[in-house]
């Protein structure tokens, strides 16, 4: 072994024309590169949208033309719940939401009674009513968009959206 850890190869001499070669094979490479642009102004970063700007939503899903929420829907209402302990805030939406089967009056008052029983469960978990704030929204705002009448699971849920 050579200085520091490098390995060398013998030197060879061949005896009769005086030719010597040595075999130290010790190639190093450094490529860098800088660009830079005259007259042209940086490009400005993709703008966000203000709605969605320190955000946290909790997806609270329900069974067709049902209003209670299941053990998982609970369960999710109370992470939800033990979230709004340890973050800041400044209100909480509980927006309803259906699927389109039905007629759009009906699917208003069932995305109502789903805000109505998610909120419920935020303050029996302890969330202070005050900073709750309840929108039904029937059968627009879908998650996945469908025609007239069409059963989605996805779309019948109550989003809660810490602000």
């Amino acid at each position: 072994m050579g200085l520091a850890g490098h390995r060398t190869y013998p030197a060879s001499y061949n005896g009769k024309g005086g030719s010597f070669t040595s075999t130290d094979d010790f190639n190093h490479s450094v490529l860098f590169g800088v660009r830079y642009a005259f007259g042209v102004a940086p490009a400005a970063p993709a703008p966000m949208p203000v709605a969605d700007m320190g955000a946290k939503t909790f997806l609270v899903f329900f069974d067709w033309d049902k209003a209670n929420l299941t053990a998982r829907g609970e369960g999710i209402v109370r992470d939800a719940a033990a979230y709004s302990t340890r973050s800041a805030y400044t209100r909480i939406d509980v927006d309803g939401i259906t699927d389109t089967s039905g007629t759009a009056a009906y699917n208003q008052g069932l995305s109502e009674r789903r805000a109505r029983v998610v909120a419920a469960e935020l303050v029996r978990n302890g969330v202070p009513q005050n900073v709750i704030s309840m929108h039904a929204y029937g059968e627009t705002h879908l998650l996945v968009p469908t025609g007239p009448d069409v059963r989605e699971p996805q779309n019948r849920r109550v989003e809660i959206v810490f602000h």
